[in-house]
């Protein structure tokens, strides 16, 4: 079925149909209306789900972490502050290898305010150990909402889903959305390791663990993410068969002879498309290479399909403020540094606080890129694309 819903009502949707047993949330923009849109299901009786208002998003958070630990399929959505608010339980969540499922809408971290899109607050969660998936459309948002509650509970290991705050969450688009049963066909029963409420098998749950056991505990949940990709591909996969709609972990547009390209998430991918047909109508040999999962950090694939270009230029909507380059670039590099010919890895930071970027902007990063293929050399420190 075709219906026009912005990105936040997508993922609504999305939760509705997969009817989860707990959602725990509190307002912050640009996600409120995912899960106030939900809460109408609730109160329309068009779900079973026991809707959670908390005091604030770390109550959000610790809220979900109860209701998994006990057994249920728990999910919520956040953006910034609140993201950032919930940091703690993020960690908790993850250490205990809870398969939550968040949606997030991208945006700024204060100071100075700003609710607009970039990714400082899902960047700036990158080691907290969930999963992370960045939407190119609301038709990837919806979609990816339904696979993440999949590889969420076969992996388990929490999963964040998130869409471009304002570009995505607010703007209508044209989405085909699958049948109820469909989706709940697709997601199954949840089967929890274990549940509090389970008398009969008692266990512990998150010891105070010393010297002695504390490593052996991160180095195990280290592997859960290290044995994940193969799970994802497979409900990528099963997800494309039964759907038709596919959504690589990497994937190349007009790469194929391709000696110059740029890595980029979320939106601007769609972006960075029309730049690419642009440039290659002058006669230039450039391309684009999306990633979708920033972690797992598919590192193995980024080194197969980015190690055989010249120069790859990393589009980052996130400044780490003291990092050597922009974090998306750091990871590249580190990828790609035993690659030989390693290519040319630029780094450039752009969009920050909603600043918009147009196909002429990501025109101009090319002739840069191509410019450094033909000296061979690179400038070491970020370009700032947009900046005044």
């Amino acid at each position: 079925m075709i219906v026009a819903k912005t990105g936040n009502e997508a993922m609504a949707y999305a939760m509705k149909q997969i009817n989860p047993d707990v959602v725990a949330a509190y307002p912050i923009t640009p996600s409120t209306e995912i899960v106030q849109i939900f809460s109408s299901f609730v109160a329309d009786g068009l779900v079973d789900t026991e809707y959670v208002a908390v005091e604030s998003e770390h109550s959000a958070m610790s809220a979900c972490i109860g209701a998994a630990v006990a057994g249920a399929r728990a999910m919520t959505a956040t953006a910034s502050q609140g993201l950032a608010l919930m940091h703690e339980m993020l960690f908790i969540a993850s250490g205990l290898r809870l398969p939550i499922v968040m949606c997030v809408a991208s945006r700024s971290l204060s100071s100075p305010l700003n609710i607009h899109c970039d990714h400082s607050d899902s960047v700036a969660s990158r080691d907290a150990g969930w999963i992370q998936i960045f939407c190119e459309n609301s038709q990837e948002g919806y979609d990816s909402v339904i696979q993440a509650v999949k590889i969420a509970e076969t992996c388990y290991l929490p999963v964040m889903v998130a869409i471009d705050g304002f570009i995505l969450s607010h703007c209508m688009d044209r989405i085909e959305v699958l049948e109820d049963e469909q989706v709940q066909k697709f997601i199954g029963k949840l089967k929890p390791n274990y549940s509090l409420l389970d008398v009969k098998n008692p266990i512990t749950v998150s010891p105070a663990c010393l010297p002695d056991s504390y490593f052996e505990h991160k180095r195990a949940q280290a592997q859960g993410m290290n044995d994940a990709l193969p799970i994802i591909e497979k409900v990528i996969a099963d997800f494309a068969q039964a759907f038709g709609r596919n959504y690589p972990v990497l994937e190349g547009y007009r790469t194929d002879d391709a000696e110059v390209v740029v890595l980029v998430m979320g939106s601007t991918v769609g972006t960075a498309r029309i730049a690419v047909d642009e440039m290659r109508l002058k006669g230039e040999k450039v391309g684009m290479v999306k990633l979708r999962f920033f972690r797992p950090l598919v590192y193995q694939r980024m080194k197969e399909r980015l190690g055989r270009f010249k120069v790859v230029g990393v589009l980052d909507r996130v400044e780490s403020v003291n990092s050597y380059v922009s974090p998306l670039a750091t990871e590249v590099r580190a990828c790609l540094y035993d690659v030989n010919p390693c290519p040319l890895v630029p780094s450039y930071v752009y969009g920050l606080g909603g600043r918009e970027i147009t196909p002429d902007d990501i025109m101009a990063v090319f002739d840069e890129l191509l410019a450094m293929n033909k000296k061979g050399k690179m400038k070491d420190e970020v370009t700032y694309v947009g900046v005044r």
